[in-house]
């Protein structure tokens, strides 16, 4: 395998990764909608915590550094929440 090879490896893989974070993102936002129809809040601190520790688990049996994994993971939850508002009508208020 040559370094260009993996290069391209790595690109196809993180296509796959940004639609994945895409097709979150349209979950989150009907996610958002049905919150504003039921008048739930946006954040969910209970969910938070399951999503997290969720992560944490499966970045250890992956062997990776569940520190990087849990902040990736934060990112993806504050990209979800402000899907939300934007979704609810709150816009991007904190």
């Amino acid at each position: 395998m040559t370094i260009e090879t993996i290069r391209q490896e790595i690109s196809r893989i993180d296509r796959e990764i940004i639609s994945l974070i895409a097709q979150r993102q349209v979950l989150a936002g009907k996610l958002g909608l049905l919150k504003h129809r039921d008048g739930t809040p946006i954040r969910n601190d209970e969910r938070r915590a399951t999503v997290l520790q969720d992560a944490f688990n499966l970045a250890v049996e992956y062997q990776i550094n569940p520190v990087y994994i849990g902040q990736i993971f934060e990112l993806l939850i504050e990209m979800s929440e402000e899907r939300q508002r934007e979704c609810s009508g709150e816009g991007n208020l904190p």
